[in-house]
């Protein structure tokens, strides 16, 4: 089976546009042969941000998709340039750490297809890959197990010492964990990057604040969603939306500096 990025490698050699549709795992779009987004059914789209995060209603982000898409977004919408930039590359980073790995699967090229962003950004593969083994490698210092990454998140009963000092994601996966939402659903619920609510729980579990069996449920399915929990209203609409990230202005040639910016801030948490 060809690996994800020499797929990728060859459509940059041939300048494709389209859309590289990797089963029902996710999509890569493209335009010129350069990646301009991701998308992992595993991980929040930049919809479910925008929506989850009280940005936008559903009803209003499919009239903008429907006319004008991004343009009509950054016109109209209340989301800055810079805080879309930064929403599209958490949304990417995330789906290129879920699908490049990814094996079994026959990709499937559709040219012409396009996102309804557009090309507004565009990604370099091997820094995709880069950091996505920068992500596995940060992971595994924060706790070496990767059984909290697929069990409902159940946060323990009492604290293992007197004080616990938690940063702003810890606490939204406190705060909204049910004991029977997984570490990714928590994360498209509260509008947070997969990777982000990963870290989080893994940090979690390793100062002892997660309540974890001493090993997987056999077969290690996921719990299934009722149908109370599909239908949960992601956000308050009585709440004031939240930022998406940092209140920035950058321009689409600064992608790397985002890059390092994030990692930076995911390194102080």
């Amino acid at each position: 089976m060809t690996r994800l990025d020499t797929l990728l490698a060859g459509l940059a050699r041939d300048r494709s546009t389209g859309a590289l549709r990797v089963g029902r795992s996710g999509t890569i779009f493209l335009s010129d042969g350069r990646v301009t987004y991701m998308e992992c059914a595993q991980t929040p789209t930049v919809e479910r941000l925008l929506v989850a995060r009280g940005r936008m209603t559903e009803a209003a982000l499919r009239a903008l998709q429907a006319d004008g898409g991004c343009v009509r977004l950054l016109e109209d919408g209340p989301v800055t340039p810079g805080e879309l930039q930064y929403a599209v590359l958490g949304v990417v980073l995330d789906a290129a750490f879920f699908l490049l790995p990814a094996s079994g699967t026959r990709p499937k090229f559709r040219p012409g297809d396009e996102h309804w962003l557009g090309g507004q950004w565009f990604f370099d593969v091997p820094g995709l890959v880069r950091e996505c083994a920068r992500r596995r490698a940060q992971l595994a210092q924060a706790w070496p197990s990767a059984e909290a990454d697929t069990l409902p998140v159940r946060p323990a009963a009492r604290l293992p010492g007197h004080a616990v000092a938690l940063d702003g994601v810890q606490w939204e996966v406190i705060v909204r964990a049910d004991h029977q939402a997984t570490p990714l659903q928590l994360a498209k619920r509260i509008g947070r990057s997969g990777y982000s609510v990963l870290l989080a729980v893994r940090r979690l579990a390793a100062a002892g604040l997660l309540a974890l069996p001493a090993s997987a449920p056999e077969g290690g399915a996921l719990p299934r969603r009722t149908r109370d929990e599909r239908e949960r209203p992601p956000h308050d609409p009585q709440a004031a939306p939240l930022p998406l990230g940092p209140h920035t202005t950058a321009d689409p040639a600064d992608l790397t500096l985002l890059m390092r910016l994030k990692t930076a801030l995911e390194e102080l948490s």
